[in-house]
This record gives structure tokens, C-alpha cells and sequence, in this order.
């Protein structure tokens, strides 16, 4: 882990006193699924209702959009935070834990929600330091199903029409106080699959009148691994994991059928229909070698996250004016994680990118979607802080 540096220049008064960390609670609190996310939007429309900052609710179910106008004519910078939680059962025992049973904010999104908040509020009251359009997208369900397709068909990129887009992550695997920014593929694309293989079951003290769904299954999930070390090159990435397996219903009984399920990684798109044709393939001769039968399901879902060169150039170029040394501006930050933030970078140029939150001597360290993840709240002021500049910059290139 990269030890955490310092700041250059402290987190700017007006953002300090923003009330980042009670927001955060609160949603911490409450944490809501994909397209549930209806007290996390109340509670966002409330606060830019207070502030009187224009917005729109109820876009792609539950998701909000609030614009914000320099006091000159300018370019239109988006920011978007997703505000969903998992279907985790919390076990940190913190004040603010989970009042939701087995739901819980284990990504870090009540404090995308918080930061995005906090832009909000400082760019409402300094209006006149920027000039052009700010839309803060507030975005349901990016955990699953997806929320940014739907946003973005609801017109959240139109009337402005968006130049450009930018959004963080707070991130587990990079300590308070860096930044992980790079152009060009940051997060893998994710395909998943599902597959039932049928056989014929039987007494397990007679395997020769019956077709293992059981064997079948091992010999597949064997197989499977051999794709992305056979049929991948060597120099780009890919992962074929299989995370559910379920055959059987009893120790003497061989199974007649079997359920596979699980997720294709990779970063470069031709890699899509290979990985997809090296899957069915497999399956199709191990099933036929035994005389099975399989039903396949394969459907891409996010495409991989991939950064403007340009934009994702002004985000660290604000980063290294924000942080005191260069190594905490981490270029070396690709995680074969998937994000739907994909869809909108496919539509506008942006920047996707990983603000350090672990604290290792807090005890904030653990992974992401961990049952007790927590993070540095720290971590907020800067994320503002960055926005901010950001917002800064990208007027003043304009």
C-alpha cells in the first residue's frame, strides 16, 4: 500500500465547514438497493431544496439531477455519484451501522452521495468563480442492474448538452490522501453467464445408469480456467471466475442436473466474443462427450470504464496541485472491477477516478463489500475539494 502523503494546501475553509460527515452518516444508516433508493433521494432533494439549487427527481426511478450555473456562459461539466448499497448484513458496531437488516453502504457510495452534495453546496454559493454549467447526476442502482444507461436514455446528458463528465470512487486499496488517475482502460468491462447442464440422475451406488451432472460440472469449471491461459494473450488481462455451483440434493443420489453461474473480465472489447465462444465451446464438448445437454446465458453488462486522455490529464494535474508529493498521484490503479460510470464515458469525454480512503492504523481498511467496511471520512473534504477544482480548471481551459 502507498503510505498516505500530505496536502499542499489545506482543504479551503468554506469546504471544511460543510456538514459532509453527518450527511454521510445518515445515508450510512439507510442504505437502500438499486432502484430503492427512495429516502437517499428525499434526502438529496431536501438538501438541494434548502439550498435552492434546481433539480429534477425521480429520472430512471429514483435518480436526481441538480444543474448549477456560473454567473458567465461556459462549457457543461457533469459529475455523477452513485447512491446505492449491497445486500450485506453490516457488523461494524459503529453509532451509525446499518438500520436496514442486511443492507448495508459496503462501497463507499453514501460518500459519493455526501461529496457530490457537498459540491453541490459549495458551487451554489460561489457561483461566481466558475463560469459555465454543472450537472451533479445522482445515480441509482450501480451495483446492479445499472443505472447509468437508463439515466443517461432519460436525457441527463441533454438540454445542456454535457461536454464533458468526471467522477470518483473512494477506494480501499489506496491510502487517505492519494489519488488513483490514469487515461485510457481503468475498469474492466463485466459479461456475466449462466448455465444449467442436464443429465440423468440415479443411485450413487450405480453411476454406470446415470450421466453426472456432478463430474460434468467439475470438468467445466477445470476447463473454464484454461481460456484465459490458453486463449488470451499473455500481455492483456482477462478473468473467467465461476462463483456459483449448485448440483445435488442428497449424499447417495447422483445429480440429474447442475447450475453454473459467473463473470468474464477484460479490458480490451474484441476480447468480448472470444472469451464468449471459447465458454460455449467448452461446454458443448464435455457435454457431448458425456451426453449431457446445457442451456447458456451470456449477456454483457457494463463495458469497461475507459478515461479520456485529456480529461483524465486535468484530473491529475488538480491532483498534484492538491497533494504534496508525487507519489501520491497513483498511475498504477487498474482493477479488473467494473463500473457502470462506463455508459456515460462512452457518450461524452470524461474521467473516472480513486480517491484513497483506508487507514490502516484507524482500522479502516477493510475491502470493498466487506461486512465491516468502513472508510476515513476525511476522505470527503478532499473528494469535494478536488470536484471543486476541478470544475475550476475545466471552465478556465473552456
Amino acid at each position: 500500500m502507498v503510505s498516505a502523503p500530505s496536502l499542499t494546501t489545506p482543504i479551503r475553509s468554506d469546504i471544511k465547514a460543510l456538514d459532509l460527515v453527518s450527511w454521510r452518516r445518515h445515508l450510512h444508516q439507510y442504505p437502500e438497493l438499486g432502484f430503492k433508493e427512495h429516502l437517499t433521494a428525499k434526502f438529496v432533494a431536501e438538501r438541494l431544496s434548502e439550498w435552492g439549487i434546481p433539480h429534477q427527481v425521480g429520472i430512471a426511478k429514483t435518480g436526481l439531477v441538480a444543474t448549477i450555473t456560473g454567473e458567465q456562459p461556459g462549457p457543461v461539466l457533469a459529475i455523477r455519484a452513485d447512491m446505492d448499497a449491497l445486500p450485506i448484513q453490516e457488523e461494524n458496531t459503529v453509532p451509525y451501522r446499518s438500520r436496514h437488516d442486511g443492507v448495508m453502504h459496503a462501497c463507499g457510495h453514501d460518500g459519493h452521495t455526501a461529496i457530490a452534495l457537498g459540491t453541490a453546496r459549495y458551487l451554489s454559493q460561489h457561483s461566481s468563480d466558475f463560469a459555465g454549467t454543472v450537472k451533479l447526476i445522482f445515480q441509482p442502482a450501480e451495483e446492479s442492474p445499472g443505472g447509468a444507461k437508463p439515466m443517461i436514455e432519460a436525457g441527463v446528458l441533454k438540454n445542456p448538452d454535457v461536454d464533458a463528465i468526471i467522477g470518483l470512487h473512494l477506494w480501499n486499496n489506496l491510502p487517505v490522501g492519494t489519488v488513483g488517475v490514469k487515461a485510457g482502460p481503468l475498469m474492466a468491462a463485466v459479461d456475466l453467464f449462466e448455465c444449467r447442464i442436464q443429465g440423468k440422475g440415479g443411485h450413487g451406488a450405480m453411476p454406470h445408469q446415470t450421466t453426472d451432472a456432478v463430474v460434468i460440472s467439475a470438468q467445466i469449471v477445470n476447463a473454464l480456467q484454461t481460456i484465459v491461459a490458453r486463449h488470451v494473450n499473455p500481455l492483456e488481462s482477462a478473468v473467467v471466475t465461476v462463483g456459483q455451483l449448485h448440483a445435488g440434493t442428497a449424499s447417495n443420489i447422483i445429480a440429474d442436473s447442475s447450475f453454473l453461474s459467473g463473470t468474464v473480465r477484460y479490458f480490451q472489447p474484441e476480447l468480448a466474443q472470444r472469451i464468449e465462444s471459447q465458454i460455449e465451446a467448452i461446454l458443448t464438448g464435455i457435454c457431448q462427450s458425456w451426453g449431457a445437454t446445457y442451456d447458456l446465458n451470456y449477456w454483457q453488462l457494463y463495458p469497461a470504464v475507459i478515461n479520456d486522455a485529456a480529461i483524465a490529464e486535468l484530473v491529475r494535474s488538480v491532483s498534484t496541485d492538491v497533494i504534496e508529493t508525487p507519489t501520491g498521484v497513483v498511475p498504477t490503479c487498474q482493477t479488473m472491477g467494473g463500473e457502470d460510470m462506463s455508459f456515460f464515458l462512452q457518450e461524452v469525454p470524461g474521467c473516472y477516478f480513486f480517491l484513497g480512503s483506508a487507514n490502516d492504523t484507524r482500522g479502516l481498511a477493510y475491502p470493498h463489500h466487506h461486512p465491516q467496511f468502513d472508510f476515513d471520512e476525511t476522505a470527503l473534504g478532499m473528494g469535494v475539494e478536488l470536484f471543486v477544482r476541478c470544475v475550476e480548471a475545466f471552465c478556465r481551459q473552456k
